[in-house]
């Protein structure tokens, strides 16, 4: 007998002399014909048996799981000739017919025979030795030398899988996790700044892209994919898969749930693993699946198409396919935050490489995970261990895994005490946010972006400047840094408590206003410059309500101002005078306007001739003011021969808001009544002067109060100081108008 050879048939039909019977497993000694196997002489082999299957085992008895170097079969016998085994174990169904985790790789030479139980087959190959076949089973050509040792090559691209009979397909997935995209083919690369990217264009479906939009969240200088976007440019069409299972087609919400609704022939579904998009065209499908922190994109077809985009088997550069529609400006902007001395980065490298390990382990021959583990290394040694960040990487080689290879890595989640992640299940964010876990609470809200909150935490503001305008103001709040605090917008008042803040639905900014309709208990004073709305945003007393508070009360000042006028000298003749008055963002106009007549409806002009004597009527006239809470006061008009108003010759026309009691011509009317006032006199002319009169007003704005801004002018026209509006800014300004004769 040859012993290099097996002729000893092992069957289990007889029990002759030279046979050995079994009614159960058990061991069964050959040291008459001994095994080679792999470079190694067994003289003993552990026999397994049962109604459908069969082991020839050499450390150990058979054990689902348990390398113990089987020949595995499915009834008959082995064949006879010198022996190349290799046992492993792959789940039916899963199409896979390979050499794993490379065909080229020595010593990896496998093959599926499939049992009757349909649960997992056990895979064996039987080659002999110092020969070369082709193997339709596994796609490959298969050198086997003469250790045993056997070499196979791949009939198939790094993008196909091989279904058996010698046929390839294209069967690969795409994750993208983090900041990271591994391709088709394995490799990885990640994303650095924020901007839109191409992950797919496959040129078997025309028109059809999957783009990648990528955001910071809690650091400016991490970026992590923050929805998804599926376009169909040969019909306009857009479909924005984004966090919290928000589903978008072009900027429509639209309600799904777990059975498909096919929109512009796209399938779409919702459930708790998220939002799953499918699309199929000339016998190729592409699923795409996003969970609002990665994405899984699996395509199924022919074998030879093309497959661009960051997901596909192509040399071009991030720049190359980076999307200018949906790229900021300034996404390409470089961020350096101060390390997060929090993070212990030898804990996170030995967390990633989980993946090495039970249960991952399955999963290893089929996904190469180096990339996942280079993908999670990368983001927890430089980012905080939020939002389920740490459990994320582990999850997405769990699932491309799955979708791959219908491996399970069972109960990962247990072993590793990864529960199951707190979805933001309809919850949505605005641009400025995103859907992460609150540092308290642990559950999930909306969070400012670091870029957004950057502008105003170091101030340690909640938001946006004053808004001063058309006889309102207003203060718009981040909601996002109201809740960093512990603040409730929705217990927050102004000095009425029954002005509260809207909040905007798609910003969520919150904002607090007033006008002149409805002041909100808004307090008006005046100083030697200004005349100032001053209002607070304060917290509800809640000790009556709650006896324990988790943030210190809310006492947020705000205020508007008008600047009183500024002086301003006109040296040409002129009809009017208009000043545009600033104050922050409190605008009004003054306008000082000179008349013939009493209904002051025909301003005069250049050209109008003005004899001595003749009557002259002179409106000062404000646009912009709060009617019901400023007015204006004149409070004195004199004329001199100069453009100054300090000039040698003098004539006073109003003193103190009253009429010069030396000039019976001046008549002064609704003085310090509201956003206007008017008076009137006879002109005339400095004796022994020609050329311009200069007219020069003192005017001034006064808080209405109880009509305190109505000077008091007694029929004696005294002068009287006293006699003044109690609320006048004490620090007017000057307009001038000049006339000739």
């Amino acid at each position: 007998m040859n012993c290099q050879t097996l002729s000893c048939p092992v069957t289990f039909q007889s029990a002759a002399a030279t046979n050995q019977a079994f009614t159960s497993s058990g061991t069964m000694n050959i040291t008459s014909c001994p095994i080679t196997y792999y470079g190694r002489k067994y003289d003993k082999v552990y026999v397994a048996f049962s109604a459908n299957r069969f082991a020839v085992c050499f450390n150990g008895l058979y054990k689902p799981g348990i390398k113990n170097d089987c020949i595995l079969m499915s009834g008959g016998t082995a064949d006879r000739g010198d022996l190349a085994v290799l046992s492993k174990e792959i789940p039916t169904g899963s199409g896979v017919h390979k050499l794993l985790p490379n065909l080229k790789n020595a010593g990896k030479c496998v093959n599926v025979i499939p049992l009757k139980d349909g649960q997992q087959s056990d895979v064996s190959v039987v080659y002999k030795t110092n020969t070369t076949v082709k193997d339709p089973n596994i796609c490959s050509t298969v050198t086997c030398d003469v250790s045993g040792v056997a070499t196979a090559v791949s009939d198939c691209g790094p993008m196909e899988r091989c279904r058996g009979n010698g046929r390839c397909i294209l069967n690969s997935v795409c994750t993208v996790t983090g900041s990271t995209i591994i391709d088709f083919i394995g490799r990885g690369q990640s994303v650095s700044d924020r901007c839109g990217y191409t992950l797919l264009k496959p040129s078997s479906i025309p028109g059809f892209r999957v783009l990648g939009i990528f955001q910071e969240r809690r650091r400016r200088d991490v970026s992590f994919l923050d929805r998804v976007i599926l376009q169909l440019d040969g019909e306009g069409i857009q479909v924005s898969l984004e966090q919290g299972g928000r589903v978008q087609l072009n900027n429509t919400v639209l309600t799904l749930n777990a059975t498909a609704q096919v929109v512009h022939g796209v399938e779409l579904s919702r459930d708790q693993t998220g939002v799953t998009a499918k699309i199929s065209a000339s016998n190729y499908t592409v699923s795409v699946l996003f969970d609002g922190d990665t994405t899984l994109i699996h395509m199924t077809g022919p074998r030879g198409a093309a497959v661009h985009g960051l997901c596909g088997n192509s040399s071009r550069t991030l720049n190359e396919d980076r999307v200018s529609e949906h790229s900021s400006t300034d996404c390409k902007t470089k961020y350096n935050d101060a390390a997060d001395n929090t993070i212990n980065c030898n804990g996170s490298m030995k967390w990633c490489k989980l993946l090495t390990q039970a249960p991952f382990a399955a999963c290893n021959m089929y996904i190469d995970p180096e990339p996942f583990i280079t993908a999670c290394t990368q983001t927890l040694c430089k980012y905080p261990p939020a939002d389920g960040l740490k459990c994320q990487f582990l999850e997405a080689y769990a699932r491309a895994c799955k979708h791959l290879s219908n491996v399970t890595a069972k109960d990962w989640r247990s072993k590793t005490s990864c529960c199951k992640p707190v979805l933001c299940q309809d919850k949505f964010c605005s641009e400025h946010e995103f859907c992460g876990e609150d540092g308290n609470s642990r559950e999930t809200r909306c969070l400012c972006r670091a870029t957004f909150a950057s502008k105003y935490k170091p101030t340690s503001s909640f938001g946006e400047p004053i808004v001063c305008k058309n006889k309102s103001a207003s203060v718009t709040l981040a909601n996002c840094l109201l809740e960093d605090e512990g603040i409730d917008y929705s217990v927050l008042h102004l000095n009425d408590g029954d002005c509260k803040a809207e909040m905007d639905n798609l910003t969520h900014m919150v904002t607090f206003s007033f006008n002149s309709s409805n002041t909100c208990g808004t307090v008006i004073m005046a100083n030697k410059s200004q005349v100032i709305y001053k209002n607070t945003i304060m917290s509800q007393n809640v000790s009556m309500i709650d006896p324990i508070i988790r943030h210190g009360p809310v006492h947020i000042d705000f205020s508007c101002y008008y600047s009183q006028p500024e002086m301003l000298l006109i040296f040409l003749l002129s009809s009017s005078v208009n000043q545009q008055m600033t104050s922050g963002e409190f605008n009004y106009n003054l306008t000082m306007r000179a008349y013939t007549s009493a209904d002051r409806l025909k301003a005069i002009k250049s050209s109008t001739d003005i004899g001595l004597n003749a009557r002259l009527w002179v409106e000062l006239k404000t646009n912009g003011l709060d009617e019901k809470m400023v007015a204006v006061v004149t409070d004195s008009c004199w004329a001199t021969n100069q453009p100054s108003p300090n000039g040698s010759l003098r004539h006073d026309l109003i003193i103190n808001g009253c009429p010069n009691p030396t000039d019976p011509t001046v008549k002064m009317e609704e003085n310090g009544l509201g956003t206007s006032n008017y008076f009137s006199f006879n002109t005339f002319q400095f004796s022994g002067k020609t050329g311009e009169v200069y007219l020069h007003c003192r005017v001034l704005l006064c808080v209405l109060q109880a009509n305190t801004c109505t000077p008091s002018c007694s029929q004696s026209h005294r002068r009287r100081r006293s006699a003044m509006p109690k609320y006048v800014d004490e620090n007017p300004g000057f307009i001038t108008l000049a006339w000739t004769h």
